[in-house]
């Protein structure tokens, strides 16, 4: 089964200031890794750098920073094209979506991954295929 990893999963891994996220991250992305069933894009890693270095009260160093995008750069990605663009804007239209989540979801389509793994949907929602779940949800 191919899951798709949005950017706060990740993040939350390397995140001290939510001990209980932190912890429910690391043993998903774990499992992942063993099972060898992540999928990322272009976008998140992205936008992982970012969230790393400015994002956290106790931001990574640059450098850690990038090994951990580089880590994760190792997994099957997807690689947004101008069609990717114009297929999110439509979900955004269809759905009432922000864009940004939007890309997610249709990378995720794109890399045929059964299930997304965000806070940023609604748990148990589907997209075309694609299941919302929300590793940190009740």
């Amino acid at each position: 089964m191919s899951v798709f990893v949005d950017t706060n999963v990740i993040a939350y891994a390397y995140d001290t200031a939510d001990p209980a996220k932190q912890s429910r991250a690391i043993d998903v992305l774990e499992d992942l890794w063993a099972r060898a069933e992540g999928i990322v894009s272009m976008q998140v890693l992205q936008e992982l750098s970012v969230v790393l270095t400015r994002k956290f009260a106790d931001p990574l160093a640059p450098a850690m920073a990038r090994r951990v995008v580089a880590m994760y750069a190792i997994w099957p990605r997807d690689d947004p094209t101008p069609a990717t663009v114009l297929a999110a804007s439509e979900l955004t239209e269809r759905d009432s979506i922000s864009f940004w989540d939007a890309m997610i979801v249709v990378s995720a389509q794109r890399v045929g991954a059964e299930t997304l793994l965000t806070e940023d949907l609604s748990h148990g929602r589907v997209f075309d295929g694609v299941r919302i779940e929300n590793p940190f949800a009740p």
